[in-house]
């Protein structure tokens, strides 16, 4: 196992897949110095349906999670039999951020060839689908932030990489997370996803879509930095600032984003 898996951002729920604090990073509003995202309150990861019961006691009592949202279809749960969290205290939110079809042979196999193709062009093209095709999910997320500052949560997709890595950089984008760290953070897949590996190509080579386009498949899998850095490019280029992202695209106002960030933003504590 490698050694960065012990070490934070990363934490332990058993049985979970590529979970981390995404938590600690500093802000540069100015509204807003010395302060950095509020660690222990909103987490990452890849599905949890192989949780151990240690795990979801991990995942409750000592990351204090009290809320969970789920951005898979149902279709995706039921394809990969992965179901979704179930754990006394926990709530769970469904917020799927791509349709049924999305999901569907024909669909899947013309997006595994465009990942073969230009992978590039393929990572900017689902990224900006995802934040397009979901902002309710993205509003679910940041209403809870608003309102419950006091209920830390986790934000799931399959592998915790791109629906939970996109969405995960809107917020430290509107929180005045420097680039730098949102691509340090993103890129911190490739190791959390080593321990599931063995158990991710034999779900892939289940599948013939997959199996059929390994290139495709592999390069799908992959959490490069340009990956990233293409989509923060894209985003604002399209929406200019992520403020005006969050009013127009998710519906949110200036007093919502206001209260998001007093609720998520933290003074940073400098050792004696």
């Amino acid at each position: 196992m490698n050694p960065k898996l012990n070490e934070p951002p990363f934490v332990q729920a058993e049985g979970v897949i590529n979970i981390r604090d995404a938590g600690g990073q500093p802000s540069h509003l100015p509204s807003h110095t010395d302060h950095i995202v509020k660690p222990r309150y909103l987490y990452r990861a890849g599905e949890p349906s192989r949780i151990t019961p240690k795990g979801k006691t991990q995942l409750r009592d000592e990351l204090g999670v009290r809320k969970v949202f789920d951005l898979r279809s149902d279709m995706e749960v039921k394809g990969y039999k992965a179901d979704s969290l179930i754990i006394e205290g926990v709530g769970v939110v469904k917020a799927p951020v791509s349709s049924a079809e999305a999901y569907d042979p024909f669909t899947l196999a013309k997006r595994v060839q465009r990942f073969r193709d230009d992978p590039l062009e393929a990572f900017l093209s689902l990224y900006m689908e995802i934040i397009e095709k979901g902002s309710d999910s993205v509003h679910k997320i940041l209403t809870h932030i608003r309102d419950h500052p006091d209920e830390p949560c986790l934000v799931h997709c399959t592998a915790g990489k791109d629906r939970t890595g996109t969405i995960v950089a809107i917020i430290h984008m509107l929180l005045g997370v420097e680039d730098e760290e949102i691509v340090k953070d993103y890129t911190l897949t490739t190791i959390g996803l080593e321990p599931a590996l063995p158990a991710l190509v034999e779900r892939f080579k289940a599948h013939d879509v997959y199996r059929d386009d390994w290139e495709g498949t592999m390069n799908m899998s992959s959490s490069k930095p340009e990956w990233i850095i293409a989509f923060l490019g894209q985003f604002r280029e399209k929406y200019g600032t992520v403020e005006g992202y969050v009013k127009n695209q998710v519906g949110l106002s200036d007093i919502d984003i206001e209260k998001i960030r007093v609720n998520l933003l933290v003074p940073k504590v400098v050792p004696n």
